[in-house]
């Protein structure tokens, strides 16, 4: 059933919402991601996405002054929140604060796909420069979790 309440969901895709870019090609680092925005409504002040990976794809590593709230919905990988680095699958909910620098990546081999729930009214992402990468890689796990992701 689609119509303007009423999206159908198939194979990973909300019939009758756009699927767009992840961001702007040149804009940060990432690949073989894309988003649909699922619920951007004034009323409810929060903004409900589904972001996809091919396999081996991975989201952009930054962080902003805005929180999320992140549900996975298919697939595996690894997630880095601030020091601290999961492997994450179906279902795992993932809180990430203000200013945590942040990136997920699909583990080889299949698609990984997650919900994020974040503000309308949103600040733009900063990416790390040499002294906030040099902080990261002072944490084993986190300098590991760099060393495989190209960023």
């Amino acid at each position: 059933m689609t119509g303007p309440n009423f999206h159908a969901f198939r194979d990973f895709r909300w019939e009758g919402v756009d699927h767009l870019p992840y961001k702007e090609v040149g804009s940060a680092p990432f690949r073989a991601i894309s988003r649909q925005v699922l619920f951007s409504e004034p009323a409810l002040a929060c903004q409900l996405r589904y972001f996809e990976m091919a396999a081996g794809g991975y989201s952009t590593l930054e962080c902003h002054a805005h929180e999320h709230g992140v549900m996975i919905l298919r697939g595996h990988g690894h997630c880095l929140v601030g020091t601290e680095v999961r492997q994450v699958g179906p279902y795992d909910l993932i809180h990430i604060p203000a200013q945590a620098w942040h990136q997920f990546r699909a583990t080889e081999g299949e698609a990984f796909g997650f919900l994020c729930m974040v503000n309308v009214a949103r600040d733009r992402p900063r990416l790390p420069g040499p002294e906030d990468l040099a902080a990261l890689r002072a944490h084993p796990a986190v300098a590991a979790f760099l060393d495989e992701t190209p960023r």
